[in-house]
């Protein structure tokens, strides 16, 4: 079992940043691929970023390529999502996900998310 609670939610302008954090409990996190979903209102939630346990692989949501970048610190027990070039259409609820026996597309364990308001 693992915990997950995130942070650094906010409101950005059009063009600006923001870096999520997710920081896990349990002594299991180093063997997890991490994954960061959005959901947007009236939309199904969708992936957007996942990581390999080891960080030596990364995947992204064709919509982020380019602008979104994952990692993750096993020693601290967090991953990020560092987001440049925020549009409106990146609002959402972000949601930090764990995904066991994946490679971080299809987690087990969910945060409760973290509101990102883009502004035009």
């Amino acid at each position: 079992q693992v915990q997950l609670v995130e942070s650094g939610g906010g409101l950005v302008q059009a063009g600006g940043s923001l870096r999520l954090s997710c920081a896990a409990s349990g002594r299991t996190f180093s063997s997890y691929a991490m994954g960061w979903f959005r959901q947007a209102p009236g939309k199904e939630r969708e992936f957007v970023a996942a990581i390999s346990w080891s960080g030596g692989s990364t995947y992204y949501a064709d919509s982020v390529k380019g602008r979104f970048t994952i990692s993750r610190d096993n020693a601290k027990n967090t991953v990020y999502l560092q987001m440049n070039s925020l549009k409106p259409e990146d609002t959402a609820v972000y949601y930090c996900a764990a995904d066991p026996t994946g490679d971080g597309s299809t987690p087990d364990y969910w945060g409760q998310g973290t509101q990102v308001t883009v502004s035009s």
